[in-house]
């Protein structure tokens, strides 16, 4: 099994703990990253389930809550069929505002095709990562 890592980051003008707030409301994930509903918990031991997808073509990503900073960090390990690995957001001040940072290390399943498949994957997996933040780093201002 491979193990690659890609991460992705922005900056909101809203205070860590306003992003931190819309970051962890699972229900509100569809409103900044796309293609994508959760709901979940807010400790560590609870799970999340994300639902990844357009119409009937998705996949449920199941996680387990393993860090939670209130206001700052929440990581998780990846327990799905389709997703493994872990995961964390980090919501630090940066001036009068705050960065977010998105992490993921995924396991790939199926050896050397799973590792040739992220070659194309990989982009388009860091590309929504940052869109994601992106969107969520306006809504936090709005």
């Amino acid at each position: 099994m491979s193990r690659v890592a890609v991460h992705a980051e922005a900056v909101s003008a809203a205070p860590p703990e306003r992003v931190f707030e819309i970051l962890v409301d699972w229900p509100r994930h569809a409103d900044w990253m796309p293609f994508t509903t959760a709901e979940g918990g807010t400790k560590p031991g609870d799970e999340i389930r994300a639902r990844t997808g357009v119409g009937p073509v998705g996949f449920v990503d199941t996680m387990v809550i393993t860090d939670w900073q209130d206001g700052r960090r929440v990581a998780v390990r990846h327990t799905g069929r389709v997703v493994r690995g872990e995961a964390w957001f980090k919501v630090v001040p940066e001036g009068t505002g705050s960065r977010v940072v998105w992490a993921e290390r995924i396991d790939l399943p199926l050896g050397p095709l799973g590792r040739a498949g992220w070659l194309v994957a990989g982009p388009v997996v860091k590309a929504f990562l940052g869109l994601g933040l992106r969107r969520l780093a306006v809504l936090s201002e709005a």
